[in-house]
């Protein structure tokens, strides 16, 4: 057989396998989301989107209930490749990349949803880039609803809550050392420890979103909700950009549109489920404390104190100072 010919066959060979090698992918991706709920649908969606596109025998499998973990071990997984992409909140995040946690680690800077998505668009652009400079995709910006603080005894003011134990993120070390220096008690946990542990008296506050109060049974324990948007929780669902690299051009386009229209879902349908798991829990007991005027100095105070504590250790100077500087642009705005 002629040499150029042998060459030939062989690098079409070489293409094709190449090819099937490409098509026939497995992303593993992890979360905290409850199965079912509507985050974990909208993985399944985006998985199916990209399945039917990236072709051959390509899997997509999302482990939901925290089954792969704690958020900073999904993350660390994502980097040593057992999982390919992960639906997270800032708590693990951050461990990509800090900056992000200028979005959610603000007490009452933010006043509303419109200003949240105003701030996040703006910062968009560079945050992408950070997270591509360290290995990683973002594919769709979600949001799950504003912290309320869920407590076993009534509580309004900033002062009740320093008689009692918080739950407080275990990968968080510079958030429980300004809790702790300003009079409270952090207590560090995974998210899977939170019910157990209000139960048996280790906590006996839950910082959390009305949702996942709804959805873990937290409120049955802390039926005492306190009605402050002390701040926002904000996610990303993410993926190696090795595995990014190994999907077609087509699979790419497939998943980048799937990830904008689910996470536009995810924080159109969260920010409804503020109102309706509140209502929801009301009708089974939960009892709703709502700060007056005057409550609500102190609170804001409190905000005020914590925040050049957080500038610089919990938020990278530089980008504190950006989400200031975007939030009040917003506010400069003409009144719609």
């Amino acid at each position: 057989m002629p040499k150029f010919i042998t060459a030939l066959l062989l690098a079409l060979i070489c293409v094709v396998s190449s090819q099937a090698k490409a098509a026939d992918m497995q992303m593993r991706v992890g979360t905290l989301a409850p199965k079912n709920s509507l985050y974990h649908r909208q993985l399944l969606e985006m998985g199916e989107t990209w399945r039917a596109v990236q072709g051959g025998a390509s899997k997509y499998v999302v482990y939901a209930d925290g089954s792969q973990g704690g958020e900073a071990e999904m993350a660390r997984r994502m980097r040593i490749g057992q999982l390919q992409g992960a639906l997270l909140s800032v708590v693990g995040l951050r461990e990509i990349e800090p900056s992000i946690t200028a979005l959610q680690n603000l007490p009452l800077l933010f006043k509303s949803w419109e200003e949240l998505d105003f701030v996040r668009e703006k910062m968009r652009p560079a945050m992408e880039k950070k997270f591509l400079d360290k290995g990683f995709v973002v594919l769709a910006w979600g949001d799950a609803g504003w912290v309320r603080f869920f407590s076993k005894d009534a509580a309004v003011r900033p002062e009740d809550y320093k008689r009692m134990k918080f739950f407080a993120w275990g990968s968080e070390p510079e958030q429980q050392a300004i809790m702790k220096s300003l009079g409270y008690t952090p207590v560090p946990l995974e998210t899977a420890d939170i019910l157990p542990s209000i139960q048996t008296g280790m906590i006996n506050v839950v910082p959390s979103t009305p949702y996942f109060a709804l959805a873990s049974q937290v409120y049955n324990t802390a039926p005492h909700m306190l009605e402050i948007n002390w701040a926002p929780i904000v996610g990303a669902m993410v993926v190696t950009t090795k595995s990014w690299e190994a999907m077609t051009p087509e699979a790419q386009k497939a998943l980048r549109a799937a990830g904008d229209k689910a996470g536009s879902q995810m924080r159109a349908q969260a920010r409804q489920e503020v109102t309706d798991a509140v209502e929801a829990m009301k009708k089974r007991g939960l009892i709703v404390h709502k700060p007056n005027a005057a409550e609500m100095q102190e609170w804001n105070a409190l905000a005020e104190q914590l925040y050049p504590r957080i500038r610089g250790t919990m938020v990278p100077a530089e980008t504190f100072d950006e989400v200031f500087k975007q939030v009040k642009a917003y506010r400069a705005l003409p009144a719609k």
